[in-house]
């Protein structure tokens, strides 16, 4: 299994992105539910117990499921979901070790600005958004306390949640939605890994840190598009 995991994540993620990337449902829906779920198998293989890191696995893949469903309701149940995984993330970051205060005021102030811009585009959207961005940045804050491949992970999730975050305020960018894939994709595998070797360190043993992003890459609530 440890041969083939690779492999099998890195067929995951081609199915998925080439379903975004050709805008062909059957394809995301055949791949996009396993994205978080292989990674929380990976992690219990590796760390033996469950944690804050693989609960919000399972938020992810209730997100992911939700935000593959058209309209508002689903783009909030998915929102909620991923919710769940920031808050996951977050108390299990903080619970390891405290990031520097300087991340945390670098995050929140670009929270602010971020939502100052596109406050008056969001609509009904701008609470529901204005609270869920919050908890994504203190998480991504919390993450620099990780490592930095954790600090990586959580400014690539901002980054893909930023991206959806333009796309419902109306704003269209070429590729955004392969993006968002991309960089949620990378975001998940970096927090997953980086949390799976902070566990194994304390045992003195080092796994093998999943590398699928790469094969998928060469084809971006949160999260997905």
């Amino acid at each position: 299994m440890r041969r083939l995991w690779p492999g099998l994540y890195a067929a995951v993620v081609a199915v998925e992105l080439a379903g975004v990337a050709l805008d062909v449902p059957a394809l995301q829906w055949a791949a996009k539910p396993l994205l978080a779920p292989l990674l929380l198998a990976w992690l219990l293989r590796v760390r033996r117990k469950w944690d804050l890191v693989a609960a919000g696995l399972v938020f992810a893949t209730a997100g992911d499921v939700a935000l593959l469903l058209p309209g508002t309701t689903a783009f909030l149940a998915g929102m909620g979901c991923f919710l769940g995984t920031q808050l996951c993330f977050l108390t299990a970051f903080l619970r390891h070790r405290r990031a520097p205060l300087a991340a945390f005021g670098g995050y929140l102030a670009l929270w602010a600005g971020a939502n100052a811009l596109l406050w008056g585009r969001l609509g009904d959207l701008r609470l529901p958004v204005l609270g869920y961005s919050l908890a994504l940045s203190l998480m991504a804050a919390a993450s620099v306390g990780i490592s930095r491949r954790a600090a990586a992970g959580g400014a690539l999730f901002l980054v893909s949640d930023a991206l959806i975050g333009l796309g419902a305020a109306g704003a269209e960018l070429p590729g955004r939605r392969l993006l968002v894939m991309v960089t949620y994709i990378a975001a998940l595998v970096l927090l997953t890994s980086a949390w799976a070797r902070r566990g194994t360190a304390a045992r003195h043993t080092e796994p093998p840190a999943p590398s699928p992003v790469r094969a998928g890459a060469s084809t971006g609530p949160g999260t997905g598009a």
